[in-house]
């Protein structure tokens, strides 16, 4: 990565420990508080990776195609479902995360989520489960999608995909992106 920063094909910021390294014509400042937000995401997908390589993720995904839909953090089919993923590193009102839940209900209504290109072929389209990756229990409900509130993917697991101890962890590939596409516009 040095030689890359010294060839001016990649920037880096030492505001952070160890050094974040950003493409050289990246539109995210350097000292942008977002870039924490993208850690607390790769954290998630790290976790993820410690059960099982998850499948179609897409950092930042705009499902709907406009401003004001659904923006997940993270899509991804892990361990064969679809899920999307909402890491809130800051303490939100109650109300703000039912909204964000009634734009999840407001697409599932709309049925465009039957045609994304990730549904399987002859089989029933599937809704992606809603995970909210915060320290925070926020009280918000749908009867229509299945929102699962969590702290970190470790307790994901417990609940829902048994124990970390029993699970295999999965080989390290030699792809430096891992198929990861990262929007950092």
């Amino acid at each position: 990565m040095v030689r890359l920063y010294r060839l001016g094909l990649v920037e880096r910021t030492q505001q952070y420990s160890p050094t974040v390294y950003l493409p050289a014509d990246a539109k995210i400042k350097k000292n942008s508080q977002k870039i924490l937000h993208f850690l607390s995401i790769l954290n998630v997908y790290k976790q993820m990776l410690s059960y099982s390589k998850p499948k179609h993720v897409i950092v930042e995904d705009k499902p709907t195609g406009r401003k004001g839909g659904i923006e997940p953090d993270l899509f991804c089919i892990f361990k064969g479902a679809p899920f999307w993923v909402e890491v809130q590193r800051n303490t939100y009102s109650e109300a703000k995360m039912q909204a964000k839940i009634n734009l999840y209900e407001e697409y599932f209504h709309s049925d465009e989520w039957t045609s994304l290109h990730w549904q399987r072929e002859g089989k029933p389209a599937v809704f992606p489960n809603v995970i909210i990756v915060t320290p925070v229990r926020y009280n918000v409900s749908s009867n229509y999608i299945k929102v699962i509130q969590v702290a970190d993917i470790h307790e994901l697991m417990e609940k829902y995909g048994g124990n970390a101890k029993t699970q295999q962890p999965v080989p390290r590939t030699n792809s430096s992106t891992g198929g990861i596409r990262i929007n950092l516009t």
